[in-house]
């Protein structure tokens, strides 16, 4: 494909996923910024906290809906009954698809925030859902805004679908603006999807999941953003007691039983995320204090600067960030997700979790890209006396 915007056309029209098959295709750099997970926490250190021992792991679990103390778990983290968790082991990629499996049937109408993740949209078109859009803007912040879905809502409307943090920007959605979300669902007898998967990096601080908002909603999570557990694959979906057995029969479609020592290993990851979260909360924050200086002095870049989350999505000037993605790439050895796989062309994903000084390396980098694109968009004349 030429172009990010005509792979997404492309892609859509089947069952895949362009951002995917560029996420695990583009070639490889030192400084990558295009992830959006903390770093891979590893087996050996539970082991040398002494959480894990080999007589503790078992191939084979339970058989039916769930492993039970992984769902307690899951529940206790959440603060609902194991009744409404559906731990998935296909991540929370997997728990979204289940949760609107469950949610819509083919031919309905399910109304999606813009940007927003593209699996969610790829996820919704292959399960039959004629796909309708609310706007989320750039120049508020990419805050959730209930007006915006009013507007856009209809009485075929049968899920609303939101990313709280919002992925790409990271912007968070209060309760309040979450349970108007709610209400105005409520009015067309729809239910509304909330992706919390970044929402997890709130650490230590306090936070309530949008599932205590009433029965209307749906929530999905995992491990794998905030605490660098993707190799677990331990996703799960909340849902009210009738909609979480409904999505547990369509899985069975999909895997009948997890991977079980996945499934023990999450447990132990479940009660010990405080240890685990700590040094990545302390990363991320260190990184973001470094980041809001260095834009302080890049005057070519427009972004929100929410106080949590693993990514920030700068806009650039023009139209189109693929070219500078494509030249951080290729000349700076820079890694930075195209903001067309949001459908925000402008824009470009950068990622804040990597190691300090790898972090503050690829900023250095990627400001030397921008004052040769800056130097290159003036008039010949002015060039010599540009920055840089």
């Amino acid at each position: 494909m030429s172009t990010v915007g005509e792979a997404i056309q492309t892609g859509r029209s089947r069952a895949r996923s362009p951002y995917m098959e560029w996420a695990k295709g583009h070639p490889k750099v030192a400084y990558n910024l295009a992830a959006s997970g903390m770093p891979a926490y590893t087996l050996a250190q539970f082991v040398a906290a002494g959480w894990l021992k080999l007589e503790d792991l078992e191939l084979s679990g339970s058989d039916g809906y769930g492993y039970p103390s992984l769902q307690q778990a899951i529940a206790e983290k959440a603060g609902v009954s194991p009744d409404r968790v559906v731990a998935i082991s296909g991540g929370c990629s997997m728990a979204n698809q289940l949760a609107m499996a469950a949610a819509f049937e083919p031919g309905d109408e399910v109304l999606i925030e813009q940007p927003t993740y593209e699996l969610l949209v790829s996820t919704a078109q292959y399960l039959g859902a004629r796909v309708r859009r609310f706007t989320r803007r750039f120049e508020d912040g990419f805050s959730l805004d209930p007006n915006e879905v009013a507007q856009a809502i209809t009485p075929k409307t049968r899920l609303i679908v939101i990313t709280n943090l919002h992925n790409p920007s990271s912007a968070l959605a209060d309760e309040a603006a979450l349970g108007a979300v709610g209400e105005i669902a409520a009015s067309v007898g729809a239910r509304v999807l909330v992706d919390e998967i970044y929402l997890e990096t709130h650490y230590s601080r306090p936070w309530r999941s949008s599932i205590h908002l009433g029965d209307r909603f749906i929530v999905t999570s995992s491990l794998t953003k905030a605490y660098g557990l993707s190799g677990l694959r331990c996703g799960w979906a909340l849902a009210s007691p009738e909609l979480a057995r409904a999505m547990w029969h369509i899985n069975d479609l999909h895997g009948v039983n997890a991977a079980h020592p996945a499934e023990i290993l999450s447990v132990i990851a479940l009660n010990h995320l405080k240890e685990i979260g700590a040094p990545y909360q302390m990363r991320l924050d260190a990184n973001r204090q470094i980041v809001n200086r260095w834009l302080d002095d890049r005057p070519e870049l427009r972004v929100a600067r929410p106080p949590l989350g693993t990514t920030l999505f700068p806009k650039l000037w023009g139209d189109n960030a693929e070219a500078f993605c494509n030249l951080l790439r290729e000349q700076y050895e820079v890694g930075v997700v195209p903001g067309g796989f949001f459908e925000a062309p402008a824009h470009f994903r950068m990622f804040l979790g990597a190691d300090t000084p790898t972090f503050t390396e690829a900023l250095g980098r990627i400001g030397t890209a921008l004052d040769r694109a800056t130097r290159a968009a003036l008039p010949e004349g002015e060039r010599e006396n540009a920055i840089g």
